[in-house]
């Protein structure tokens, strides 16, 4: 085995252990908290090791790079939970219903309405969980809806026929995250949700005290990620 996927292997044991602990901590049931690999500009070789250490559930941040790469995974491992984690286009709907199990960015009328177009012509062959993003911080240059707008959207999504799961966000770099986490926990209790994708590799901690059930890293556990190209 190559000191890659060596050191893909130790850091992978790490954040799960990392997480065991936070679990422990703040009162959390053990395995109660779902750890997503993020593995955008992660070449298929490069999420084997991952796979083959035991871990299965990845997330994504474009649709195209996902179609590229995770079928031919998928016949090796057809228990993957694949989650769509970054901005997606409405245009790009058909194609992350059939592709993900997960999609985390529900963010707009106009795209809530193309994926429950796309959701009934799969007839319940794929019905991807649907989680709505919220932008804590109301960052213009982030998606995801106003906290003050959350509670109408997400009422304007059932009315749509999309069953929502949960919510994600990701508070801005600049804040201190907790009280962005503490936020989102409060509009998915009062909404009667129960999953919070929230914390990255930097302050997931943070993000297991205050509920969060699924936490997005990426670099820990890859290392430094190359420069997409536009």
């Amino acid at each position: 085995m190559s000191d890659t996927a060596n050191n893909l292997r130790k850091n992978l044991a790490e954040i799960q252990a990392a997480i065991s602990r936070a679990e422990a901590d703040y009162g959390r049931a053990p395995g109660s908290v779902q750890l997503v690999a993020v593995s955008k500009t992660v070449p298929p070789e490069g999420i084997l090791p991952a796979l083959e250490a035991g871990q299965r559930v990845f997330g994504e941040n474009y649709v195209q790079e996902a179609k590229e790469k995770w079928p031919g995974l998928r016949e090796r491992f057809p228990d993957v939970e694949l989650h769509m984690i970054g901005p997606l286009q409405s245009n790009k709907a058909r194609d992350a219903v059939r592709l993900f199990d997960v999609i985390e960015t529900v963010d707009r009328l106009s795209l809530a309405s193309e994926l429950a177009k796309e959701i009934a012509k799969a007839a319940g062959a794929r019905r991807p969980r649907l989680l709505v993003q919220v932008n804590t911080g109301e960052e213009p240059q982030k998606g995801g809806v106003a906290p003050s707008d959350a509670d109408a959207f997400l009422l304007a999504c059932r009315e749509r026929g999309l069953e929502i799961v949960g919510l994600m966000c990701i508070p801005p770099a600049d804040q201190p995250p907790s009280p962005h986490f503490g936020l989102l926990a409060k509009i998915a209790a009062r909404n009667g949700l129960k999953t919070l994708s929230m914390g990255m590799s930097a302050d997931f901690d943070a993000a297991i005290q205050l509920g969060a059930t699924h936490v997005r890293v990426g670099t820990a556990i890859f290392g430094a990620r190359p420069a997409r190209a536009a």
